[in-house]
């Protein structure tokens, strides 16, 4: 039988992906999400998922899912704007807001679909955003759907932001001179992520919002990664840099340290009616099912009950970091709970990956596309319920497996 054309376009692109090194697999775990799985056939110790708290498998979350399924069924049925806005999302809903402290908020499917439905909401080819260079790849889908211009700024850097932002007012400037409509008037859209995926570093978001609302931006915080866990509540990197109330628009995820499925965006009420008339991503999709509804209202409640895993996540991670650095092991520029020990080849880092899982423990090896070229890593994401003794025993290897490469070949570049 002769192969299709489909074949033979994946036969030349896989072939040239496998040139690269850069093949990628998925691997296949067993189990409920906890810190300790089966992933390919091996029981291991599981470093490499987002579901920091370890909310996925509480009792109470489990328990509202099911009865999510019991009382609602399985599916919403449709879209929100045909058949599927049921009042539990819309319940859900108000419960972010008030979390949060905004106005209103409305549920995704997923923080990719949120960020590439918000953007072209908010600026067309007419418009600038203004995105960091590491910023998530959502972003970047999101500014090209909105054919937006887009002017980069150096990652985390303040003056390197301060001055593509000064352009861009210029340029929007000019452009406006003769536009007596404001409606019409050339817009700004600064987007950053709250804590960066790969890197594990926090964005100065309070010096970044001051600067943008100076020069008239709209700013757009995807705090994936910071909700549930930074901040005296958990509210995100916002409320840790005290500027929640100030935050244009907040994307945050319901499958990540809220352990449920899904989404949301917060903001104004208008933001909301705007969305919910323009969002591509949310009008032509299926609603959430019910039982990821009630699963993230459920774990929303106890991010506010249980501080305690916020607190055992940071003692975790500090504990890893401390482990690495007596042993000469950069995770630098993180400071959060995602850890990278960078490798840099993407050969070595793939075999200390399998080492890793032969002596019982996950971290996933991370390989371009996903961070730059040269800086290829372990990425380490401890969960709230790891022992001590589980995370020296992760330490006790990687050190070890990293000392047999040479400490010379280990750390940022």
């Amino acid at each position: 039988m002769s192969s299709s054309p489909v074949d033979e376009v994946a036969d030349a692109v896989l072939g040239e992906i496998r040139e690269r090194g850069t093949y990628r697999r998925m691997r296949v775990l067993e189990g409920i999400q906890s810190p300790r799985m089966r992933v390919d056939g091996r029981e291991v110790l599981l470093f490499a998922g987002s579901n920091y708290l370890d909310l996925a498998r509480h009792p109470e979350v489990i328990e509202a899912a099911e009865r999510g399924a019991r009382e609602w069924g399985t599916a919403a049925g449709g879209s929100r704007l045909i058949s599927g806005n049921l009042a539990i999302h819309e319940a859900l809903e108000a419960e972010l807001a008030a979390f949060f402290g905004t106005e209103a908020a409305l549920a995704f499917n997923t923080g990719y679909m949120a960020n590439v439905g918000v953007i072209p909401a908010l600026v067309g080819p007419d418009d600038i955003l203004v995105s960091d260079e590491l910023n998530h790849a959502s972003i970047i889908d999101g500014a090209r759907l909105a054919r937006s211009q887009v002017a980069v700024f150096k990652h985390g850097d303040i003056d390197s932001f301060a001055e593509v932002l000064r352009n861009a007012r210029a340029d929007t400037a000019r452009a406006n001179g003769a536009r007596s409509d404001r409606a019409s008037k050339r817009r700004i859209l600064v987007a950053i992520d709250g804590v960066y995926s790969m890197d594990g570093d926090v964005a100065p978001v309070a010096e970044i919002v001051k600067l943008a609302h100076e020069a008239d931006a709209m700013v757009l915080l995807d705090d994936a990664h910071g909700t549930g866990i930074l901040g005296a509540r958990g509210r995100g990197t916002a409320e840790a840099a005290s500027v929640l109330s100030e935050v244009d628009i907040l994307m945050g995820t319901l499958g990540k340290s809220i352990g449920s499925f899904g989404a949301f965006i917060a903001g104004s009420q208008k933001l909301r009616d705007l969305l919910v008339n323009t969002a591509r991503s949310f009008i032509f999709s299926c609603a959430l099912a019910p039982a990821q509804v009630e699963a993230s209202r459920a774990s929303l409640r106890l991010i506010d009950q249980e501080p305690w895993r916020r607190e055992r996540l940071k003692e975790n991670c500090n504990r890893l970091r401390r482990r690495f650095s007596r042993a000469g092991i950069s995770t630098a520029p993180s400071t959060t709970h995602i850890l990278p020990v960078v490798l840099g080849d993407n050969g070595r880092t793939m075999a200390v990956c399998e080492a890793l899982l032969e002596r019982g423990y996950y971290a996933q090896g991370i390989r371009h596309p996903s961070v730059p070229l040269g800086s290829a890593r372990l990425r380490i994401t401890p969960m709230a319920t790891h022992e001590e003794s589980e995370i020296d025993g992760l330490a006790d290897a990687i050190i070890d497996l990293v000392g047999q490469l040479g400490a010379s070949e280990v750390g940022p570049e």
